[in-house]
């Protein structure tokens, strides 16, 4: 991995990917106790940064070897990011999924023509199972996160952070990244460190769900003692990655974990605030800076907003939680 890789990703990308912009809200402000600037990547294309990844790995991929289809494994942004960016070039894409993955999630990566294989997360390897349609198929895999490309894509994000922090004068702040397996972590560390070293990168994840933040402590790969049971779904992995915790553990400050009461609280204040869709995952970097205040240094700081694919009865339940 290295910026090369993000910088054509971002070339490939021009045209076909949002540029998201950085918001800020005095109302969020406030209760931050400092400027927190916001890039909603819930705008982004199905809903998630996950369409960069997907694109920056298909469209990389010869054209011969993609034109027999693509297989990813996911919850459901990964899910729809690679669906579409099969359906743009035209190509097969199947996608295994958790059972219990948000209802949402499944019928929008079905309507974008993707064909859905259902699994059950406690008992069955997702895996194995992408493994075997591969290869009866002649499918090429699309990892979620510990992929160069789809780590490629991703870091595009953090070259448009880099320049829009620029742009507000903003020189050195912490940045908050919602953390499932790193692809989107390691991503905007690498761009920062390259484009805006002054930037540095803290994944969030929930409670019981920290992997992350234990392998950054420890030194080494932790793995989490469950796969499911919190609604911050998509951002639950079973560990970092090979390729991106190395990059994590090179550039990024110490994790931070928020709890799902805090999530649900960040979602409201996000749409309450700024009009944005959050879900439980794409919102734990929010709620980080809204309840992690004394574990923040600077005067800024920026955080991603990952996702916005919250099913009705769920955001519903975000937005009674300020009441």
């Amino acid at each position: 991995m290295n910026i090369e890789m993000i910088r054509a990703a971002a070339t490939r990308l021009n045209g076909h990917a949002r540029h998201t912009p950085l918001l800020n809200s005095p109302f969020i402000d406030k209760i931050a106790g400092r400027r927190v600037w916001i890039k909603p990547e819930c705008l982004q294309h199905t809903g998630s940064f996950k369409f960069r990844g997907a694109w920056s790995a298909l469209s990389a991929l010869d054209p011969a070897i993609r034109t027999a289809g693509v297989i990813a494994f996911s919850s459901g942004n990964h899910a729809q990011g690679v669906a579409l960016a099969a359906n743009m070039h035209d190509v097969p894409a199947v996608i295994v999924m958790p059972r219990d993955a948000p209802a949402l999630k499944i019928e929008n990566t079905q309507a974008l023509g993707a064909e859905v294989v259902l699994y059950e997360r406690g008992s069955e390897d997702r895996d194995i199972i992408g493994a075997q349609l591969a290869a009866e198929r002649d499918l090429t895999l699309i990892k979620p996160f510990d992929e160069p490309q789809v780590i490629a894509g991703q870091g595009t994000t953090g070259l448009e952070i880099a320049a829009q922090a620029e742009a507000l004068g903003v020189t050195v702040a912490d940045v908050l990244v919602c953390c499932g397996g790193g692809g989107l972590t390691s991503g905007i560390a690498l761009a920062l460190e390259a484009e805006a070293p002054g930037l540095r990168v803290r994944p969030v994840e929930p409670e019981r769900f920290d992997d992350v933040a234990r392998s950054l402590r420890s030194g080494g790969i932790e793995r989490n003692n469950a796969v499911s049971g919190n609604i911050c779904d998509a951002i639950i992995t079973p560990q970092p990655g090979d390729i991106t915790f190395p990059i994590m553990q090179r550039l990024c400050g110490p994790g931070l974990v928020v709890s799902e009461d805090e999530a649900l609280a960040a979602m409201a204040h996000a749409f309450l605030r700024l009009k944005l869709v959050a879900e439980p995952g794409g919102a734990v970097a929010l709620a980080a800076a809204l309840c992690r205040a004394d574990q923040i240094e600077g005067e800024d700081v920026i955080i991603t907003i990952s996702g916005g694919n919250v099913d009705p009865d769920l955001f519903a339940r975000a937005l009674r939680s300020l009441a």
